[in-house]
């Protein structure tokens, strides 16, 4: 609600502390995603001084701001130099992964046309949703291809397979999130290459972390700008690169591809129009704090920051091959880690007897035969937790296998399937919610085994809708 008059600053800022108490602590390792902690206080805390000294920079017009082209050139080149490419390689700072892929997407449609047709991309199925949203947004068809059921890679053959005249741009991940596995990216990259089509790798998670990673005797295979027949390739900075939310870059193998992400509009007398990414006007705080970022840790801080990880990573994976019934799916080569369960010990059960003791461990439900597991991505501040999180583990697993199996009301998951959601009003459908344990009072996070466990059993398609509508019911007050 709007107040009639202003209030005071210590007011408006301790109902802000208020609300944040129910969410997810930020720093010290304990919350598995989302969230990436250097474990260093003074770089986040410098990198917030730069955020606000920028913050009403408007990225809109850099004629009027020079700065914002400064700092983006001095962000891009090193992103760059580590990813394949030399200073001049071009580029485009971006709000995060998701707008990263948007615009690499439209580069590789308007540079191929499919000649009236709707384009297709071709991508494993465990790429990165964002490019079902960029393709949905963006008119394209997506074609996702199989993986490998033992590693979780990309399958070359199949993917190779899968390209027609149709295709737009193939996909690689460098790791993919759900498993930390990196796609076969040289033989994907030549495969579209040899039929004149764009290949993006997304290395959004693990960009810059898996050249400190290689650094570190990990052995990490080609990816990057580098391989030949990439084309194009995203790096989240607000991930591994431990800068403040906002902070992603997209990098092209040439110039002519970057300007088919630009945007540019004269029909019309207002101020000319020229955007490099999807937003118009934009906040240059997060530029701002990912250069900060950047230039207080350097890369003897990276590297160590990735030793930590890997450490953390590799005693992870050594802790969990010891919990009875619990296992590591796949290789990881990166610091994400997905483990699974042999019943009747339930995954979902043990995320919320993580989330009991103090862990967030993210659910992943299963999807085109891999089974359903917790996802763990490690950062530079999990090495000192990592005894504690193997501990955490051992006692949640135990207590899951001593509670059994989520108990879902008989004849839910079928109501669900053939449930006309369009009937239901978002009241209706909060009272579904309830009956299932789900409340959306405000409070702590619920146990969500039961939900999860219906999700599961559900197809992708009615998941999705479920999901929209608890979005809806979440804001229904708004």
């Amino acid at each position: 609600m709007l107040p009639e008059t202003g209030r005071p600053a210590d007011d408006i800022l301790a109902e802000l502390a208020r609300l944040k108490e129910t969410d997810l602590p930020v720093r010290g390792g304990k919350v598995t995603a989302y969230v990436y902690d250097t474990g260093r206080p003074q770089v986040h805390e410098l990198a917030a001084r730069a955020y606000l000294e920028m913050l009403e920079v408007n990225g809109l017009d850099p004629t009027a701001f020079p700065s914002i082209v400064a700092l983006e050139r001095q962000v891009i080149a090193a992103v760059a130099g580590r990813l394949g490419g030399g200073a001049a390689t071009p580029g485009i700072f971006t709000s995060g992964g998701t707008e990263s892929i948007m615009l690499a997407v439209k580069a590789a449609r308007d540079a191929r046309p499919a000649g009236g047709a709707r384009p297709q991309l071709v991508a494993p199925v465990t790429a990165h949703p964002a490019f079902h949203k960029a393709a949905h947004y963006l008119g394209l068809e997506v074609v996702g291809v199989p993986v490998d059921p033992v590693t979780f890679r990309a399958d070359p053959a199949a993917m190779a397979e899968a390209i027609t005249d149709r295709t737009a741009l193939v996909v690689a991940s460098a790791p993919s999130y759900p498993q930390g596995v990196i796609d076969p990216v040289p033989e994907i990259a030549a495969a579209a290459s040899a039929r004149g089509v764009p290949c993006h790798v997304d290395a959004c998670v693990g960009g810059w972390l898996l050249p400190w990673l290689r650094e570190a005797g990990a052995d990490v295979p080609p990816f990057d700008l580098s391989v030949p027949g990439v084309t194009s390739l995203s790096c989240d900075l607000h991930k591994y690169g431990y800068a403040p939310k906002g902070a992603s870059v997209l990098l092209f193998a040439d110039e002519a591809m970057r300007r088919r992400a630009y945007f540019a509009s004269a029909e019309w007398p207002g101020y000319t129009v020229i955007n490099s990414t999807v937003q118009s006007s934009k906040g240059a705080g997060p530029l701002a704090g990912a250069w900060a970022t950047l230039q207080a840790l350097g890369a003897a801080g990276y590297r160590e920051l990735a030793k930590a990880a890997l450490r953390a990573t590799r005693r992870v994976i050594d802790g969990v091959a010891r919990i009875p019934g619990l296992r590591v799916l796949g290789s990881p080569d990166a610091a994400l880690v997905a483990i699974a369960a042999d019943p009747p010990l339930d995954v979902f059960v043990l995320a919320d007897q993580a989330r009991r003791r103090g862990w967030f461990l993210q659910p992943q439900l299963s999807y085109a035969g891999i089974p359903a597991n917790i996802h763990l991505t490690l950062t530079g501040v999990s090495l000192a937790g990592v005894d504690e999180l193997l501990k955490v583990l051992a006692e949640s697993a135990q207590a899951a296998r001593a509670a059994g199996p989520p108990q879902v009301p008989d004849g839910l998951v079928e109501a669900l399937r053939s449930l006309d959601l369009d009937a239901v009003d978002d009241a209706g459908f909060a009272e579904l919610l309830a009956s299932v344990g789900v409340s959306l009072d405000g409070g702590a996070q619920p146990d969500m085994a039961v939900v999860n466990t219906v999700l599961d059993a559900l197809p992708p398609s009615t998941r999705e809708a479920l999901l929209v509508r608890f979005l809806s019911v979440l804001y229904r007050d708004i």
